[in-house]
């Protein structure tokens, strides 16, 4: 057995009648290349084939009773493949809106906790000859990173798939375990939290102001005492003053029905106009975000005076962890300036922000997000962040951050999949309670593939988003002087 993370289990709590824990992934292929078509058992004999490299997709979950303490994976002696591979096709045209409905509601089905959680749906018929497949697979099984090198797995430099060498010992399924042994495991560590609780406290109470601003929440009551006991300044610290985040309509409770938009923007626009002012990629992209936010939300007459705020994954997965699976990620909050009207000025002031909270991100310890998140009991946290976002919704406290922007690189060179080509690969990511919008975009062969998810009564035309993505885009080429060029 393999005992899940507390980040882990936090991703595994979060799940509601109305929220998700699974992120997904929609990739398009074309087999015109190779001269073929997928089908249901290409795909399935690929995935049987590489399964040794992808050890989420043979473990299910074994919880502890009553929530005592984080749960484990076992390798499920169940393990049936043919659940878990699906295929559906769409009527004619297969036009795009036709696929994003289709995936909007597939992703709003929660996983079966009782097999491994992940499910894989071979989508034909799409336009042009094309397919797609929808990756679905929890968050408490993998990171942006982590998923990105299960991609890695499953994918080939050329038409013609490798060969895998086949693993060096047998899989071998695990007997689940008595409920009475789980629960023996949970009291050992209820009985170990007290000692857990000093040593965390001893150990990290110099980085609460820190923890508090990366996640929104703003300075705690004492900072300036906890500060001089860690030997910091305030001003050191908190050097952007924390901005409350306006409401919209999009920042409300959710429905348990998506809506799913996606589009492809071609990566060599975007870098020139990084080039010409100065900034990173990433930079631009908060900035293209910020500008479709700003036309959507004018365009409905709820433009707010002061900014949104947006929260920003950060990988905190080092070298040597890299092949291990489950979630290395923190998160930074940053303004995305959309109360300024001029593209170029909200562009550099989007800039400093992100250099701002990048600064205060370095100065947290990465380990110290996981040392909070194993200390509580999954039963106390779970029920501790449904208070926390009920009292948001209430407005009984400050909503933490507006909007989710992921920016996830991507490799830039073709890839095949069961010898079809990969023309785009869409990210399919989260929502909750308060935050009814996610903006993630992949980088992938001189693409960046953007994939919005939003819940289908906060915004009702998704697709306006996305062309007001493209506007922005070209608000800002429009902007760029020819002495701007290189």
């Amino acid at each position: 057995m393999h005992q899940l993370s507390g980040m882990d289990t936090t991703f595994l709590n979060m799940e509601t009648a109305t929220t998700y824990g699974h992120v997904s992934g929609l990739a398009v292929f074309d087999p015109m290349e190779s001269g073929g078509t997928v089908t249901l058992e290409d795909v399935k004999a690929l995935i049987a084939d590489r399964i040794h490299l992808l050890p989420p997709y043979r473990r299910r979950l074994v919880e502890i009773p009553f929530g005592l303490d984080q749960p484990y994976w076992i390798e499920d002696p169940d393990f049936d493949i043919d659940f878990h591979i699906r295929q559906l096709a769409l009527p004619p045209p297969g036009d795009r809106r036709q696929l994003a409905e289709q995936v909007a509601r597939i992703v709003a089905r929660p996983l079966d906790r009782r097999r491994p959680l992940w499910e894989l749906y071979l989508i034909t018929g799409l336009e042009g000859g094309c397919s797609a497949q929808l990756t679905k697979i929890h968050h408490c099984s993998i990171d942006g990173v982590s998923g990105a090198e299960i991609l890695g797995n499953l994918l080939d430099l050329e038409s013609t798939p490798r060969v895998v060498d086949p693993p060096d010992r047998p899989w071998i399924p695990e007997t689940e375990p008595t409920q009475m042994h789980m629960f023996m495991k949970g009291m050992v560590a209820v009985a170990a939290t007290p000692r857990k609780g000093i040593r965390l406290g001893f150990k990290n109470i110099r980085h609460l102001p820190q923890l508090a601003e990366s996640m929104g929440f703003g300075p705690l009551p004492g900072t300036d005492l906890i500060n001089r006991l860690g030997g910091r300044r305030t001003a050191d610290m908190l050097s952007e003053a924390h901005t409350k985040p306006p409401r919209t309509s999009f920042n409300a409770k959710i429905s348990p029905h998506r809506r799913f938009a996606f589009d492809s923007m071609d990566l060599d626009r975007v870098k020139a106009v990084k080039n010409a002012f100065g900034v990173t990629l990433n930079d631009v992209v908060m900035a293209l975000c910020s500008g479709a936010l700003r036309h959507y939300l004018a365009a409905a007459d709820e433009l707010p005076e002061s900014s949104l705020i947006a929260m920003v994954p950060v990988s905190i997965r080092t070298e040597g962890q890299a092949g291990k699976f489950g979630n290395q990620v923190a998160s930074m909050t940053a303004s995305l300036h959309t109360d300024l009207e001029d593209p170029v000025e909200r562009l550099m002031a989007i800039h400093n922000s992100m250099k701002i909270a990048k600064e205060k991100h370095q100065a947290l310890p990465a380990e110290v997000l996981q040392d909070f998140a194993q200390f509580t009991a999954p039963a106390v946290a779970a029920r501790a962040a449904r208070v926390i976002a009920r009292a948001a919704l209430a407005e009984w406290v400050d909503l933490p951050f507006n909007v989710v922007i992921s920016n996830v690189p991507g490799p830039q060179f073709p890839l095949y999949g069961v010898g079809a080509r990969l023309v785009a690969n869409y990210p399919v990511s989260a929502i909750n309670d308060g935050i009814g919008l996610n903006m993630t975009v992949q980088s992938y062969d001189g693409s960046l593939d953007f994939g919005l998810v939003a819940c289908r009564q906060l915004v009702p035309d998704l697709w306006q988003v996305i062309n007001h993505l493209n506007e922005s885009l070209v608000e800002l080429e429009n902007a760029i002087e020819p002495s701007d060029v290189a």
